[in-house]
């Protein structure tokens, strides 16, 4: 079973006096959902998430041999701007793989990055933005370190990357992935997300995510916060059960195409995640009159065509629109006629299931 003694590195073999790498790394969008963690970014119960193509982070990190010190130094770029917001977290992350990373006061760093999707859209860019700056310092580090494997250096990357941002560890690798240990689930970790380890069906190959932006404005509860209200919240231990049997039920309708089942999961975990919210001390409301309507005109477009559609949602008032590619001339004109009105100044992102992240 792994253990965090598994990305503590070992001494490197070579040295680098500078340079830069760049990578693309995109969001995802949780299908079980995470909500609820441990200590140092350990997830109260399984997930299991879509990766994006299209909503991604890109992000070239420059680097340059300096004087050992006891501080990190590095400059911050956000679509070609210094952005000093964002400083402390970055600092923050620093601190908390500084012990997997121990190069990281040797160097000046330059970070530089840019999302492919509109600020403050709702899409979640802690997730790419973590995994694109974490994948970017495993590759320095495998400078430092040829002879590392492409196993070791994915898994490290989604362990490191969860330490930034919890759902980053599930934008490294792969179409479907798993974070969370899971008795169905082979190779499941707490520690790093995994590649849903069976053959998905081909209908959820292809599948599309119309991102439906109900409110653009900055998020009514931070996820450190939300996540927190989960201690001692009155239905929280049924909750994280609940998940598990859900991930169960997915995998089954994951691999044999049941797009039936995989609806009554998907919704089903989306308002339960705004039912916790709802029912926790303080409580918060994060969907919006819109978001009821969409979600309302969803159900009756599905009853009335029988085709494969639904919603799933994080924990804003935005609406993620599933369905699979091959009924996707019928969806997008129902989308076009009927549901763009609730969107802020009629206002979407077509995406659909990608792979990871990207070597630029």
């Amino acid at each position: 079973m792994a253990s965090v003694h598994d990305f503590i590195h070992s001494a490197y073999t070579q040295t680098v006096q500078s340079g830069s790498f760049t990578w693309s790394a995109p969001s995802n969008i949780a299908l079980v959902k995470y909500w609820g963690k441990k200590e140092n970014q350990i997830p109260a119960n399984p997930s299991v998430s879509f990766t994006l193509s299209n909503c991604k982070t890109i992000t070239t990190l420059g680097f340059k041999e300096k004087q050992k010190s006891d501080k990190f130094s590095f400059d911050f770029l956000f679509e070609g701007q210094p952005k000093e917001s964002f400083r402390p977290k970055i600092e923050k992350f620093f601190e908390r793989v500084e012990e997997y990373l121990p190069f990281l006061k040797d160097y000046d760093f330059t970070i530089s990055t840019q999302n492919t999707f509109p600020h403050s859209s709702g899409i979640a860019s802690s997730a790419s933005g973590m995994a694109a700056l974490a994948i970017n310092l495993m590759s320095l580090e495998r400078l430092l370190n040829p002879e590392m494997t492409d196993d070791h250096f994915y898994k490290k990357t989604s362990f490191l990357a969860r330490l930034g941002s919890g759902s980053a560890c599930r934008s490294i690798q792969g179409s479907v992935v798993v974070w969370g240990e899971h008795a169905d689930i082979e190779g499941s970790s707490d520690l790093f997300g995994v590649e849903f380890p069976e053959a998905v069906h081909d209908v959820f190959k292809t599948y599309q995510d119309t991102i439906l932006l109900v409110d653009k404005g900055e998020k009514q509860v931070s996820s450190t916060i939300g996540h927190d209200l989960m201690h001692g919240h009155p239905y929280a231990e049924r909750r994280f059960a609940q998940a598990h049997e859900n991930l169960a039920t997915l995998k089954k309708a994951l691999i044999e195409g049941d797009t039936d089942a995989f609806i009554k999961i998907t919704e089903s975990e989306a308002l339960t995640l705004h039912a916790m919210m709802m029912t926790s001390q303080p409580y918060f409301i994060l969907m919006k009159p819109n978001t009821l309507q969409i979600i309302n005109a969803i159900w009756k477009f599905r009853q009335e065509t029988q085709l494969p559609v639904c919603f799933t949602l994080d924990a804003g008032a935005n609406v993620h629109v599933l369905y699979p590619e091959n009924v996707s001339v019928e969806i997008l004109q129902f989308i076009t006629s009927e549901l763009l009105g609730y969107c802020q100044n009629s206002q979407y992102i077509c995406d659909k299931i990608g792979t990871g992240a990207q070597a630029l």
